[in-house]
C-alpha cells in the first residue's frame, strides 16, 4: 500500500504524482488540507524525520506568522499542534510505503524505493 500525503495544488506534490504514474505506481492520495492532519502521523514523522523538517517553514503559512507566534513553535509538541491547525505548513509531499517514508520529492529516492 502507496499513500501520498499533500495538498493537490502544490507543485512538488504535483510532481510526485506525475512520476508515481508514468512509473504504473498505484497510490492513494490523502489530502490533508482538505481532510485534517493526524497527530498520530504527525507524531510518527517528527519522530523519524524531526520535527523542524516537517514543519515547512518555508511555506506562506509559517511566513505569515508573526514573530511571537514562530517564537512559540518550539519544539514538537507545540510544532504539532500548529501543523495541526495549519496543515498547509506540513512538509508535502509525504510518502509511505508499508516498508518506508519519505519526506518530499527526490526522483533518486523514489526511484530507489520502487524500481
Amino acid at each position: 500500500m502507496v499513500t501520498l500525503y499533500g495538498i493537490p495544488n502544490c507543485s512538488t506534490v504535483k510532481k510526485a504524482c506525475s512520476w508515481l504514474a508514468q512509473n504504473n505506481i498505484q497510490y492513494s492520495f490523502y489530502n490533508y488540507k482538505n481532510m485534517g492532519a493526524s497527530q498520530q502521523k504527525l507524531q510518527k514523522w517528527c519522530t523519524q524525520f524531526g520535527w523542524q523538517q516537517i514543519l515547512n517553514k518555508n511555506g506562506l503559512t509559517y511566513k505569515k506568522l508573526d514573530i511571537l507566534a514562530k517564537a512559540e513553535i518550539n519544539d514538537q509538541n507545540s510544532a504539532i499542534n500548529y501543523m495541526l491547525s495549519a496543515t498547509s505548513s506540513i512538509k508535502r509531499p509525504v510518502l509511505e510505503t508499508d516498508n518506508e517514508t519519505l519526506l518530499g520529492f527526490d526522483i533518486s529516492a523514489y526511484e530507489k524505493t520502487f524500481l
